[in-house]
């Protein structure tokens, strides 16, 4: 089976840490539902006839979407492919969106999971970054969604930056667990380049974030969560029993998946492309009925070095047995020489067939993964 990703490239406002393609001029957005629907259509055939079991709006801020807008993505979506019943279908979310009328509409639509970017429940955190919405709202929108019967809730909360104290960390995922959320996706703040808090660091005028106070808070995070009963079944993600992320762990799986919309990545087991991330691109190829996007035939190597990065982040990690069916016995020695030393040293262990990372070695994952690699 395989997934579908959508990436709706709008948002009210620039939040200071994003990197993620985007606009905030809405000008555009007609034409772009209208190019999506068509670009729909151009696809059919890029998963193969592939059952799909999960749907996922990202972006950007998919809850800007009307109302009128989801059923006639849906519709095409469900007449081009074949989307099986029960299929996980996700809207990404935020909060100063969230109303009971929105509510509605979207389970009229036929989502029925939602991703809330909360990322902190502290005012002065959320003012740092330029988030659209207050700790109020942060609070109201899954108290809404829950009042309405979506029970498969997850929502983003960030650490490690300079205005998060561990008190405040405490309390925002202690807030968390006594609202019931069963998905959380917890990230250490990353500066990335050319963006707001990029430049405003190198300018002095906020403070960078400390790399041990990440370690110490995602430290922390593991022990809380754990003592909560929240399955850490991904280096950034706790779900309770039956909740986890389908559409996600598909991506660690290595399974198929169609990615649509300005920026989005598609992947078909051989070969990885990619959308052009411009919006005014995008909407004039579809006008003539073209798709601009670039292409990488993958290598096994490419292939190998890909399932270690993202198995290695899961609770089931490396599965060796699969390493030797899908690529050969010496791939398997290889990683099973190159893993001794990290097994020594407590940060991974050997479980039957399979290498994982032990809690210590969580805070070293893409080190370890990087060492494994061919």
């Amino acid at each position: 089976m395989a997934g579908i990703y959508i990436h709706i490239p709008y948002c009210k406002q620039a939040c200071h840490y994003c990197n993620f393609h985007f606009s905030t001029s809405l000008k555009t957005k007609n034409d772009f539902v209208s190019s999506l629907l068509k670009e729909i259509v151009l696809q059919k055939e890029y998963l193969q006839q592939e059952a799909i079991e999960t749907i996922y709006l990202g972006g950007g801020t998919p809850s800007l979407l009307q109302k009128e807008e989801l059923p006639l993505i849906f519709d095409k979506l469900f007449d081009t492919f074949n989307v099986i019943d029960g299929a996980e279908i996700t809207l990404e979310a935020n909060p100063d969106d969230i109303d009971d009328a929105t509510i509605i509409g979207w389970r009229e639509a036929g989502i029925n999971r939602l991703s809330i970017g909360v990322q902190s429940f502290f005012e002065n955190d959320l003012t740092w970054m330029n988030r659209a919405h207050n700790a109020e709202q942060a609070i109201k929108s899954i108290k809404i969604a829950q009042e309405h019967s979506i029970d498969n809730i997850s929502i983003d909360l960030i650490y490690g930056n300079p205005t998060l104290p561990d008190d405040h960390w405490q309390k925002n995922v202690e807030r968390a667990i006594a609202l019931q959320i069963p998905h959380l996706s917890c990230y250490a703040l990353t500066v990335e380049p050319n963006t707001a808090l990029s430049k405003m660091i190198s300018q002095q005028k906020v403070e960078n974030v400390h790399s041990s106070d990440q370690a110490r808070q995602f430290v922390l995070l593991m022990q809380w969560m754990e003592m909560a009963g929240y399955d850490h079944y991904e280096i950034s993600n706790f779900a309770m029993p039956g909740k986890r992320s389908r559409h996600n762990s598909s991506y660690w799986q290595g399974k198929k998946y169609l990615g649509l919309g300005p920026s989005a990545h598609s992947y078909n087991g051989s070969s990885r492309q990619w959308n052009v991330a411009n919006n005014n691109l995008y909407i004039q190829s579809l006008a003539k009925n073209e798709l601009i996007f670039e292409k990488e035939i993958l290598t096994d190597t490419q292939q190998m070095n890909e399932y270690i990065m993202t198995s290695l982040r899961t609770t089931e990690g490396i599965d060796l047995n699969h390493v030797s069916t899908k690529f050969n016995d010496a791939a398997r020695k290889t990683i099973e020489t190159k893993s001794k030393k990290y097994i020594t040293d407590m940060k991974l262990k050997k479980e039957l067939s399979r290498i994982v990372l032990t809690k210590e070695g969580k805070l070293f994952a893409d080190g370890i993964a990087a060492d494994l690699f061919f």
